[in-house]
């Protein structure tokens, strides 16, 4: 006798679940990624390891030495340090370890003369590419209001404005560069500004490295804190100057339109009677 099937579902097999190959893929690219990951950390603690061992091992030159050998090369230091200073500070580089070698290597005053120099055409080399490559991109965008507002600040404040920005020291150097040459700001004005607004912060980082006092002294943060006040108080007068300029003349009233109709025919009165 057959069996009576009281289930419908008693007669069907289980399915079979199978992973889609996606997930396959994730699981196998997954893991791929935490090997990578292991692999590199373990790169990253050996060449570590061997750094702190070899600044332990090896003789490392002083100060002292590092100048002798600077003086023994002549004048070719100061101008392969002029090269390497303007060129490498026009990418995002930070210029502090750039004036420490220069007041380390050359001295005071010939590290803040190749400093300045070497500041100077490194903030034209970015001001013109950023105005060769960029500025056609940014034209595009003058007639956004908070574009046209800082395309006109900057290029109506002129030197006191580059120059007050270039005395803040938490203002990069090379991207504010980058900024002044895709928008309207002239050449001359931010070539003087960038030299005056980085000529105290040169020369305090520069004396501090030909004096080599191992730390950051307190004077030099009180000089970085002038500095900034300084600029602060440059953008005040700017921001006030380009208000107070910027405002349109008030058109006269009908108060005072009368008034000077009043006084005009007082004076034709007034003339009349001296006449008689």
């Amino acid at each position: 006798m057959p069996r009576q099937i009281t289930n419908p579902t008693e007669s069907r097999p289980a399915p079979i679940t199978r992973k889609p190959a996606y997930a396959k893929r994730i699981i196998v690219t997954g893991g791929r990624i935490a090997r990578d990951r292991r692999s590199k950390l373990v790169i990253a603690l050996a060449v570590l390891a061997v750094l702190v061992t070899a600044a332990f091992v090896v003789p490392l030159p002083t100060p002292a030495q590092l100048r002798d050998w600077a003086n023994g090369a002549g004048p070719a230091t100061a101008l392969l340090f002029l090269a390497a200073y303007a060129l490498l500070t026009v990418v995002p580089i930070p210029r502090t370890v750039f004036n420490l070698a220069a007041g380390l290597l050359l001295g005071t005053v010939a590290g803040i003369a190749v400093s300045i120099t070497a500041t100077a055409i490194s903030g034209m080399l970015g001001f013109g590419l950023a105005r060769l490559l960029g500025r056609d991109l940014v034209s595009r965008h003058l007639q956004r209001k908070s574009v046209r507002a800082v395309d006109e600040r900057l290029a109506d404040g002129g030197i006191l404005a580059i120059t007050s920005l270039r005395l803040i020291p938490v203002v990069p150097f090379a991207p504010f560069g980058y900024c002044c040459g895709i928008l309207s700001v002239r050449p001359v004005p931010y070539l003087i500004g960038t030299v005056l607004g980085s000529l105290p912060g040169t020369i305090a980082v520069v004396v501090l490295g030909d004096a080599l006092t191992g730390g950051t002294p307190p004077a030099l943060l009180g000089c970085y804190l002038a500095f900034a006040l300084a600029g602060a108080l440059g953008l005040i007068k700017v921001a006030r100057g380009a208000s107070s300029g910027g405002g349109t003349r008030q058109p006269a009233t009908l108060d005072a339109v009368r008034e000077e109709g009043v006084r005009a025919r007082s004076g034709q009165e007034m003339q009349v009677v001296s006449e008689e």
